[in-house]
């Protein structure tokens, strides 16, 4: 049986939006690699992940043991704990619909082709295969954008201001406090904003830190927000126009967490005009890697 080595990645931007997924093969008996990518007009994160691993497995002409490596704990956990009890359900979860349907119904189908052990690889941390998935996606997102119109879109104003914001626990075992840390640069000068709070998780505080920094600013202008939160990003660009449609309901119907800190930083973005570029750990923004100790910081009351 051949062996082969896969690594898949996947996401969009904004979630939901344009999406890209990406895919390496390493044919461990030749060394040889090879490298699939493609993308969607409009998706989420999680369907990108589910179809990097379809066309993966779709791109192997015989039975293998494969090795799949992902940094989606959706992905990873769904197909080696909730799959069996989906399928015994009629494709249902517990507490209702089963999103995705669709490709977890062809994965399934494709599982069962090939000898697969699926294991779990933290993204950007340094693997090289994974980081190469990564890049494959991103260029499917890239294209993806291009044909829709919006890259021109992302780069043409340079922002009258920045904003740079990190998030972080204390630290101390037993200690539910957390910090937050903004850097705001504006008219060629620097402020850096912080604060320690008890009892708000990192979702709760990377609002408040949002909010707290364009409050900052004046009305009219234009901002750029450099921040690692796809929660905060995401929500920002995509979810919460339908939330307010929707009067602060979720598309299942449930309340909107953090409904009070979503209404005030959606004030803020209303009086600017806010943009937010996609960033990565460890990748284009020293500042956010500066900013975690003010974080820590803020977070153990010092």
């Amino acid at each position: 049986m051949t062996d082969v080595t896969v690594y898949t990645d996947g996401g969009a931007d904004p979630n939901p939006g344009p999406g890209g997924w990406g895919v390496v093969l390493l044919h461990e008996a030749s060394g040889k690699s090879t490298e699939l990518k493609g993308g969607e007009p409009k998706t989420t994160n999680n369907r990108m992940e589910l179809t990097a691993a379809i066309r993966a497995l779709e791109a192997l002409s015989r039975r293998c043991r494969v090795r799949l490596y992902t940094d989606s704990q959706y992905l990873r956990k769904g197909i080696t704990e909730w799959l069996p009890g989906w399928i015994a359900r009629g494709w249902k979860r517990k507490d209702g619909e089963l999103q995705n349907e669709d490709l977890w119904r062809r994965l399934s189908e494709l599982i069962r082709e090939h000898d697969i052990r699926w294991d779990w690889v933290r993204g950007h941390a340094g693997n090289k295969w994974n980081e190469r998935a990564d890049q494959l996606a991103t260029l499917a997102i890239r294209e993806q954008r291009a044909v829709l119109g919006l890259n021109a879109k992302v780069s043409t104003e340079r922002p009258d201001a920045e904003v740079f914001l990190r998030v972080a626990g204390s630290g101390q075992r037993g200690s539910n406090r957390g910090g937050w840390a903004a850097l705001v640069r504006f008219q060629g000068s620097e402020t850096v904003l912080s604060g320690g709070l008890s009892g708000m998780s990192s979702n709760q505080l990377d609002l408040l830190a949002a909010a707290e920094a364009l409050d900052s600013l004046p009305p009219g202008i234009s901002v750029a927000v450099h921040t690692l939160s796809d929660y905060l990003r995401n929500g920002a660009t995509g979810w919460l126009a339908g939330w307010k449609r929707r009067n602060w309901l979720t598309q299942e119907g449930k309340p909107v967490l953090h409904r009070l800190l979503w209404e005030r930083l959606d004030a803020a973005l209303t009086r600017r005009r806010v943009s937010w570029p996609v960033v990565k750990k460890g990748e284009d923004a020293p500042e956010l890697k500066e900013l975690g100790a003010v974080a820590k910081e803020a977070a153990a009351g010092s």
